[in-house]
């Protein structure tokens, strides 16, 4: 039973969110059949994708953020002419009128990122080293905050209805996957409004629908999506060649092909050079989204400008590829998903977020070869993982990211989100803020970046806080054995069973090897 509940907690953790608290079959089913527990999680038909009322379409929120832009500068341009007149009416000799505050356009001028804490980078928000910063008290000396704009409400449905699925999953490992690609192909909330607009949608349309798919296809979404086009600034690079180049004097903006090279595909010593990046980045000019006034197609959708395409053929990783339009660039990146120097980069990357910082030489050389063979079929790709002796003989040792700690904490605690307040402000806390790594590499993935002291003692801070908020709904000892069971060490077991207090030993769960490690 021992073995059992080990495989058990490897199935649970390593591939999953952890077990759920209001579901004690998980553990029970995951040490019945631990391989086929998680494979069963990649059978089930869309189960990454997330389609939920009030989950809107980039094109459809991209016109939504114009027409709100569109009428917060009308806003103030009204407000600074009414200004203006002011002034210029005011008597002789009299003292400049005091400026009127007009409630409307005031609230309509807002800065598009808001006040919300849950909206902020971790830099703007209070300094605070204890748990209670996610869940800020009410100040009733402070005016009521400005409702929240059209951004900030998009933002925080796409994050809830994220953080709810986390929560729910059956296994999680469908979810954990998405979560992988999101980092790998990453863009930033903290771009600009179209970004935060847009960072749980291309979430959606460009990684769940292909995270059991092929590789390639998800390249090809990824590039062309307008979250990563804006993003990387593509939508400002003109070949200079190109009608619009020559008429703007403006060029290229090699952001985006050289982040395809070296992030998103060959990898840094992937055998490409900075004539490479040039090419694909006169290959992939034009590539842009439509405006508000959708003079190219539908707003916010993907677009090619051929005005703005460099003309002629280009010569990437030693092909030539005829100017073509849009299809140039796109047989590029299919050639560049099937390189070899992707399939190490992308098997080395697999292996080091599910496995180890320092992954098995031999389980990289098998993912490598599944990439190959398969030609980048990703759920061949995960189920060769899952089957792999390595993913399972390799000691949880690899620390929980602190999304995956604090969505592994509502699932113990059945905490089905209703609000994404206490997840964000707590993401931002620990340094996760959601959608919002601080450069194109993505959030750090190793045990270096969350096994840190300063972020520990963060960790034990929310601990304590869950632990004296809903001790009273639960038996620590007994959701020790739906984290673990057999698999929990004598040490782990003593802790929670001498704690001082059911509190004390709900946060000492919480901090336990058993629950903190994948």
């Amino acid at each position: 039973m021992a073995r059992d509940s080990q495989a058990a907690l490897v199935a649970l953790n390593r591939f999953g969110f952890g077990a759920r608290g209001g579901a004690s079959g998980d553990f029970i089913n995951a040490a019945s059949d631990p391989r086929g527990f998680v494979i069963a999680d990649l059978a089930r038909p869309n189960g990454a994708l997330l389609e939920m009322p009030g989950l809107l379409s980039t094109a459809e929120l991209g016109k939504q953020v114009f027409d709100y832009q569109f009428e917060v500068q009308q806003a103030r341009n009204a407000a600074k002419a009414a200004q203006s007149t002011m002034s210029e009416t005011a008597p002789a000799g009299d003292a400049k009128p005091a400026q009127r505050r007009n409630l409307s356009l005031s609230s309509a001028a807002k800065e598009i990122a808001g006040k919300d804490p849950a909206m902020q980078a971790p830099g703007q928000m209070a300094d605070s080293a204890n748990a209670g910063a996610m869940q800020p008290p009410a100040n009733p000396a402070k005016p009521p905050a400005e409702p929240p704009n059209i951004i900030q409400k998009t933002f925080r449905t796409e994050a809830l209805a994220r953080l709810q699925r986390g929560v729910v999953a059956d296994c999680g490992f469908a979810e954990r996957l998405v979560v992988f690609w999101s980092n790998h192909f990453c863009i930033s909330a903290n771009k600009g409004a179209l970004a935060r607009m847009w960072a749980g949608s291309f979430e959606r349309e460009a990684i769940r629908p292909h995270v059991l798919g092929r590789f390639a296809d998800m390249l090809k979404a990824v590039e062309q999506h307008p979250a990563m086009l804006f993003f990387l600034d593509n939508q400002q690079s003109l070949g200079p060649d190109s009608r619009a180049g020559l008429n703007r004097k403006r060029g290229l903006n090699e952001n985006l092909a050289r982040e395809i090279m070296e992030l998103h595909t060959l990898g840094v010593g992937g055998g490409y050079t900075q004539d490479d990046v040039t090419a694909l980045a006169r290959v992939i000019t034009g590539w842009t989204f439509a405006g508000r006034q959708g003079q190219l197609g539908a707003p916010g959708s993907f677009v090619f400008n051929a005005n703005a395409h460099q003309p002629g053929p280009q010569q990437v990783l030693g092909k030539t590829y005829s100017q073509n339009g849009v299809a140039q660039g796109e047989a590029v990146l299919a050639d560049i998903a099937r390189h070899p120097s992707t399939a190490k980069f992308i098997a080395t990357k697999f292996a080091r977020h599910f496995v180890a910082d320092d992954p098995p030489p031999a389980l990289v050389a098998k993912l490598q070869d599944v990439f190959t063979r398969t030609d980048g079929d990703l759920k061949a790709l995960a189920t060769a993982l899952v089957q792999s002796n390595e993913a399972w003989q390799t000691p949880l040792i690899k620390m929980r990211s602190p999304y995956e700690f604090l969505i592994a904490s509502g699932r113990l605690l059945a905490r089905n989100p209703e609000d994404p307040g206490r997840y964000l402000n707590g993401l931002n806390l620990l340094g996760q803020p959601l959608w919002t790594p601080a450069g194109p590499n993505g959030f750090p993935d190793s045990n270096a970046a969350w096994a840190a002291p300063e972020g520990i003692k963060l960790r034990l801070d929310i601990a304590a806080q869950l632990g004296a908020q809903l001790a009273d709904r639960f038996d620590p000892r007994e959701l020790l054995e739906l984290v673990a069971a057999d698999a929990a060490s004598a040490e782990t077991r003593r802790t929670v069973e001498r704690a001082e207090s059911r509190p004390q030993a709900l946060a000492l769960l919480l901090m336990s090897p058993e629950f903190q490690r994948r």
